[in-house]
């Protein structure tokens, strides 16, 4: 049988529990990923200890983060204004994926996925592959 990623087979995404098991908790996740999305739009001052900031990769860490809160509050309540968000910020990712191709950290490539039921298995796998290089997920 041919696993196509468009099905959703052949994704090498971990089921949920898995790829978010060492994930902050939703509420500490939502007030992180606003604070990344304040810094990216110039509402909030980027703290400047640290090295400098590679805006496109600062960029897909947001993406990301915000992909798997809106997934994590739609497998927690799957009606449809949770799980249309998770698709949408799922696609989001996708599209800056495939003009980043340099910062996919899991084994699929963004190419690969052309229908929606595979897009959050997509971000799961991301954010697997992302925490398991050593990103931290603070």
């Amino acid at each position: 049988m041919n696993a196509t990623p468009n099905s959703g087979e052949g994704i090498n995404a971990p089921p949920p529990h898995e790829a978010y098991a060492n994930a902050p908790n939703l509420r500490r996740e939502m007030h992180r990923v606003l604070a990344l999305g304040a810094e990216r739009d110039g509402r909030e001052a980027r703290p400047v200890t640290g090295p400098p900031v590679d805006a496109t990769a600062a960029e897909r860490a947001w993406r990301l983060r915000r992909a798997v809160l809106m997934d994590r509050m739609a497998l927690d309540n799957p009606g449809p204004g949770p799980v249309a968000a998770a698709a949408e910020t799922a696609e989001q990712l996708l599209l800056h994926d495939r003009r980043h191709p340099n910062l996919v950290a899991g084994p699929l490539h963004p190419d690969a996925i052309t229908l929606a039921p595979s897009r959050r298995l997509y971000v799961r796998q991301e954010y697997a592959a992302w925490t398991a290089a050593g990103r931290p997920a603070t």
